[in-house]
């Protein structure tokens, strides 16, 4: 028998983070995320959203655009409105062809099928998770969809990046992200977040609960509900949105979409993406992959808030929104804000590359970065 050894990429090789999201990789890792997942699945879209070269070179000026594009670990921005290409620009290592890691940005895609399915009357936010999935366990039973939703749930899923031992590093074996321990199975996502626990889901705080497990709940909830694969609504998101490039996202061993973070697009995709929340979930398709009522509740104000240095900041149905934007960010240094006053999309990609490739205050320099374009160009 020939000798193996674990795959590097994917291997922790004695450290607690495996070899693509090391800090000395972390870049490479997000530039090729698409190609490091054990298992994923690809969509192009048959219609491209045109999106014009109009360059306003004054966006380039603004105090946060030329602080954050400046940084080392800048890796692109591009903003666009109404099928126009307002603003683009890529470190020396990416370009507007490479698709980047946008990690929990991927969320946002509940936001799209959850709200169709409340729109077209199939789903009622106020029942319990426990009356669509009734094989789950007390982390999510007597959760009612809403709370899943904003992030509203207590249970014993951790997502603390800075904790090497947090719940949502050992998620990653069930993503096809990183290698199961020696002798150990590798769970699929779902029999993953069906086993978590809860003596308690109330959240008297009010604060948001970040779990991305809440995420594949949705997921879940959406087929039961839909009678269709997961893997269809993301063809139809790809599709709406009129994407140019591939559109990457992982999936678990039995191929469900890893729909709580791994999807990869371009910068210009990503924008195309938002401009899906701007014209209220209607694709270029013209199919509805979203609701525009759902999509104005999620800024009306309601859902759970940051802590400080975010504070203005809340989560609702999948998002976060400042009132009259809807955007994500994304685990190490992306984000993406749909302003829906005036109508402009951000898209931004960075690789921060300290240990936890987190930074509250950095985090919350890119979403005012992306309100101070939409102030710019839309008023």
């Amino acid at each position: 028998m020939s000798a193996t050894y674990e795959n590097p990429d994917l291997s922790l090789g004695g450290s607690p983070l495996p070899g693509w999201n090391q800090p000395d990789r972390r870049r490479w890792g997000f530039h090729n995320l698409y190609r490091v997942f054990r298992y994923s699945m690809t969509v192009r879209s048959p219609a491209v959203l045109r999106l014009e070269r109009n360059l306003d070179w004054r966006i380039g000026d603004l105090p946060l655009v030329r602080k954050l594009t400046s940084s080392r670990i800048f890796s692109a921005i591009a903003v666009a409105r109404d099928g126009v290409l307002l603003h683009e620009a890529y470190a020396p290592d990416f370009g507007p062809d490479r698709p980047h890691s946008i990690q929990s940005i991927t969320k946002t895609t509940m936001n799209l099928v959850i709200g169709r399915l409340v729109e077209d009357g199939k789903l009622d936010l106020g029942r319990p998770v426990k009356d669509f999935l009734p094989e789950v366990g007390s982390g999510y039973a007597e959760a009612t969809v809403q709370q899943v939703l904003d992030m509203d749930v207590v249970n014993d899923f951790t997502e603390d990046y800075s904790d090497l031992d947090s719940a949502s590093y050992h998620q990653e074996v069930a993503m096809g992200w990183r290698l199961a321990a020696p002798g150990k199975p590798e769970p699929d996502s779902r029999s993953f977040v069906a086993g978590i626990t809860s003596r308690n889901i109330a959240n008297p705080s009010g604060a948001v609960h970040y779990k991305s497990s809440n995420t594949d709940i949705l997921g879940w909830i959406a087929e039961r509900v839909s009678g269709r694969s997961l893997r269809d609504h993301m063809i139809d998101i790809a599709e709406a949105a009129g994407l140019e490039h591939t559109f990457h996202i992982g999936t678990d061993r039995l191929g469900v979409p890893q729909v709580n973070g791994s999807g990869c697009l371009t910068a210009r995709d990503l924008c195309r993406y938002g401009l899906l929340f701007v014209r209220g979930g209607r694709g270029v398709n013209g199919r509805q992959v979203g609701s525009a009522r759902f999509i104005e509740a999620t800024r009306s104000g309601r859902g759970t808030l940051y802590a400080p240095p975010r504070e203005w900041i809340r989560y609702s149905n999948q998002m976060a929104t400042g009132g009259r934007w809807v955007g994500h960010g994304g685990y190490g240094g992306q984000y993406m804000l749909a302003d829906l006053q005036s109508g402009v999309v951000t898209a931004f990609f960075s690789v921060l590359e300290n240990r936890d490739a987190s930074d509250a205050a950095y985090g919350a320099e890119t979403v005012r970065m992306g309100e101070e374009i939409a102030r710019h160009v839309g008023g």
